[in-house]
C-alpha cells in the first residue's frame, strides 16, 4: 500500500459521523475557495482558512472526539481530502444515495 493510500485510508477511518464528513466537504469547498480568492480579496481568502480550520477541527472535537488524520499524515492530508471529496462529488452523492434510500 502506498503512503497516499494509507494516509487516505486513515483519513476514512477518521471521519465516520455523517456531521463531521458534511463539515470536511464543507472545509475542501472553502480550500477551493481560498485559492479562488486569492486573485480577489486576501480578506476573503484569510476568511476561508480560518473557517477550513474551525469546520474541520470542530468536527473532531465535537462529533468524532478523535484527533484530525493531519497529525499522522500530516500535508498529504489534504490531497486525501480533496480526493475523498471528490469522489464522494462534495457530499452530494452520500445526500443523493439517503434520499434514494428513504424512497425505496
Amino acid at each position: 500500500m502506498s503512503y497516499f493510500q494509507e494516509a487516505k485510508a486513515h483519513f476514512i477511518a477518521s471521519h465516520q459521523h455523517p456531521i463531521n464528513q458534511m463539515l470536511h466537504h464543507l472545509t475542501n469547498i472553502l480550500a477551493i475557495a481560498a485559492v479562488v480568492c486569492l486573485y480577489y480579496s486576501l480578506r476573503w481568502t484569510v476568511l476561508c482558512v480560518i473557517l477550513t480550520q474551525v469546520f474541520a477541527l470542530g468536527g473532531h472535537a465535537v462529533f468524532e472526539k478523535n484527533e484530525p488524520a493531519f497529525v499522522k499524515y500530516p500535508g498529504i492530508t489534504i490531497l486525501a481530502s480533496m480526493s475523498w471529496s471528490l469522489e464522494n462529488w462534495f457530499g452530494l452523492r452520500q445526500i443523493w444515495t439517503y434520499l434514494n434510500g428513504k424512497t425505496a
